[in-house]
Parts: C-alpha cells; structure tokens; sequence
C-alpha cells in the first residue's frame, strides 16, 4: 500500500500535468475575461450573464511538535464550485457557492479542542484544523453600482488587512458571516458598514458547538484618500451570544483608525507605510472588564523585484482587568497573516502580545521560464506587553511559482519556543487553481 506522502506528491504531479494542457488556459494570455475564455462569464441574452466559479486546492501539512511527542501529516483536497447570475441592466446578481473538503489521509487531528464523538478528533496526532465536511460556503444577493453596493446573505468578508475581520482564506473551509453589507463612495470618501448575526468558522459543519458564533455584530468604516496616503476609521462591535465553552468573553467594542501609503522615491523604488492604533474595551455581556490599546506599524523598501520590510505589533493588556489580566483579542482575524505561519498565537496571550518582525521577497522577473516564481523570508520575535516575557521567535519561509492556471508553494515555519508555547515545525507542499 503506498504511504499517504507518495499519494499527495504524485496527485500534486497530476495536476502540474494538468495545468501543461493547453486546452484549459495559457499562461500568456491576456487576463481580461472574454467570450473564449475558459470559465469567463457568458452572455445568456436580456442583460443576463452567467459565471462559473470553480477552485480546488492540494495541500500536504506536515506537522512536528517534538517536545510533546506529536505529529501529523494531512493530505487535503478542497475544492468549491458555484455560480453568479447576473443582470446588468438592474445591478442585481445572485451568487452560489458550496465547498467541500476531502481528507486524503487520517494521520491528524481536525479539531483544536475535544469533541470525542466526531472520528476527526484524534489527539494522538497532532492538529491541523481541516476537517473533511461539505458546506454551503456562499448564498448571495448583491446590488453593485459604480457608488453604492449592497450584499446581503452568506458571504465572504475580508476588511483591510484582515487584522480585525477576514475569511482565514489559509485553511481549507474558509470563514464567511451571515450579513448584510453596504459600501458607497462619495468622492475622496468611501464608507463600508455591515451587520452580521452569524460567524461561520473554519472547523467546518460537524464541528459539534463551534460550526459557527452567533450574535449581533457591527463592522463601520470611513475612509479618505489624501494624496497619495489613505486613512481609514473603524469601529468593530462584538456581541457574542452565550456559550457552554464561554466565547462571549470575545464580546467587544473596538475603536480606532488606520493609515497607509505607497510613496514614489525614484524609478522602480518605492516606500509603502502603514500604521494603525485602537482602544478595545469589553461590550455588553462579556463578563470581563478590561481596556487594553493595540498599536501597528510597518515599512516596506521595494527596490526592483527586491522588498525589504520590518515593523512592530502591540496587542496591549490590561493588568487590571476583571480577573487578572486580559489582553486585546481579535477573534474575526485571518491570523495566519500576523502572528506568524506556525499559528501558535490564534488567542492572544494574556498578558498581550508585542511582534517584532522583518522580511526580505524578491520576484524572479527576469527567468521567464518559471512563471511568478517569488520567494520570501520572515523573521518574528514574539514577547508579552507585560513584563517583557519572551515567548518565543519564528522563522517563515515560502517559495511560490505558476504553471498555467495552477499555484504551488512551498512554505516552512519553525517557532522556537522561549519562555512559554512549544517547539513547531510546519511544512507546506501545495497546488491551487481556480477561475
């Protein structure tokens, strides 16, 4: 019987072969959907338009925690498919999606906390939380104008940098909001607001309590571009519906704004700037009282196909809080982006989180014969807000390429644990395609 790795590695080739057809796509054409272009909308007459959607993604994780004895190795197939029917006469469009994930192998644990009754749970193993399940990911309806928009249903929501509320588009079930959300511009101004009562999460639909987070939330937003810099104002407000497992402690209000900017400095070098500041506090039944600021900034040189960045992170604690301390939480987050790929900070610490980190990309423009082939290196030291305790410090890395429309990557993370948290080693083998 062959092993599960030989299975992932010749399904990955598969695909590579796959991708070489050129019957599917070539990746020299020109990326503005026309009429001949596989899965590009088509005219179905009287203003209606109907667009396929179809993606699929291969990933082999390998997972090592030596200390605690434990590993994992999940092969996972997650494909989604759906439609957007749409009329532009009206504005109005109509969107489907479902997704279903296949578990190639069993040698992982699906779920990060108990749930013996489902065959997933296997703590032997350690976790890779993707679960084999099918859902109906999307269900939309949506008016789109050129100043307004309006988006009511089952929906996938990513705002800004994901920091406060995102999709966790990393895992294979995505996470979407039941939720109504409008968007205008009226000229230098851009203004977002969404109501949302439902949070469906990445544990898929046999997740026994934590399928999805109810309650009543509000995303609002107001933006103005200046020149060259954006900066936007946002308020977030949590109010989570009680739960055996005490998720309302995620209740809270957050307050604050953000600021980017992409400065010219010569030809084919720029700096990009980003900062943000908020003040959280606790909101409506959440039985902890706390009030505890976050702080964000970062720089990014681009010289050429060259990038160099580096910047801080400050999810502050309040040592007064009810209890002893608590520290900003930011349970909408696509966390994979900010704390490191290890994952080891999905909540923050309790005495905060401060992230020291520096990066170095360079895009390999010039061998055209690996199409989009990049790679990146990022260096994070984690520390508490309070007293300076060293948690840990974690290296990134990823090597990306394309070949026709299918993605791969490459990607490993090693998080050295200091003073608390656990030796991690993660590896990525992965093929994606979509249209």
């Amino acid at each position: 019987m062959p092993s599960h790795r030989f299975v992932a590695l010749h399904l990955l080739a598969l695909g590579s072969a796959i991708a070489s057809r050129p019957a599917l796509a070539d990746s020299a054409a020109p990326p503005a959907p026309s009429p001949s272009t596989f899965g590009a909308p088509v005219a179905i007459g009287d203003g209606f338009s109907f667009d396929p959607m179809l993606d699929g993604r291969l990933r082999w994780e390998d997972v090592q925690l030596p200390a605690r004895a434990l590993s994992a190795d999940a092969v996972t197939l997650r494909l989604r498919a759906g439609f957007e029917l749409a009329h532009a006469p009206s504005h109005l469009s109509f969107l489907a999606e479902a997704e279903g994930n296949l578990a190639l192998d069993s040698q992982y644990d699906a779920y990060p906390y108990a749930l013996p009754a489902n065959v997933q749970y296997r703590p032997r193993y350690a976790v890779v939380p993707d679960a084999q399940n099918a859902v109906l990911n999307r269900l939309q309806v949506a008016y789109r104008s050129q100043m307004l928009s309006l988006t009511v249903g089952r929906q996938r929501i990513n705002l800004d940098d994901e920091r406060w509320v995102g999709s966790v588009n990393w895992r294979q079930n995505e996470q979407t909001f039941d939720a109504a959300r409008a968007t205008a511009r009226l000229g230098p101004l851009a203004l977002d607001v969404t109501f949302a009562d439902s949070q469906h999460t990445v544990f898929g639909a046999d997740a026994g309590p934590r399928v999805a987070y109810d309650g009543r939330f509000w995303f609002l937003g107001a933006a103005v571009k200046t020149g060259p810099v954006v900066t936007k104002g946002f308020a977030y407000l949590l109010d989570y519906d009680p739960t055996a497992f005490g998720f309302q402690t995620n209740s809270s209000q957050t307050y604050g704004f953000r600021s980017a900017a992409r400065l010219p400095l010569a030809p084919h070098v720029s700096l990009d700037l980003m900062g943000s500041y908020a003040h959280q506090s606790n909101y409506k039944d959440n039985p902890i009282r706390y009030a505890a600021d976050y702080v964000y900034g970062e720089g990014k040189l681009g010289i050429y196909d060259l990038t160099l960045g580096g910047g801080y992170e400050d999810l502050g604690s309040d040592p007064t809080a009810t209890g002893g301390a608590y520290a900003v939480q930011t349970p909408m987050a696509t966390f994979h982006k900010w704390d490191g790929w290890a994952d080891q900070f999905l909540t923050t610490p309790a005495k905060g989180l401060v992230r020291k980190f520096a990066s170095v990309s360079y895009r390999f423009s010039q061998i055209s014969a690996i199409p989009g082939l990049n790679a990146q290196v990022i260096y994070h030291d984690f520390s508490s807000d309070i007293g300076g305790i060293a948690y840990g410090h974690e290296w990134d890395e990823a090597v990306g390429l394309r070949t026709g429309p299918v993605n791969w990557l490459i990607g490993y993370a090693d998080f050295v644990a200091h003073a608390t948290g656990t030796n991690t080693r993660k590896f990525w083998l992965q093929a994606e395609f979509g249209f």
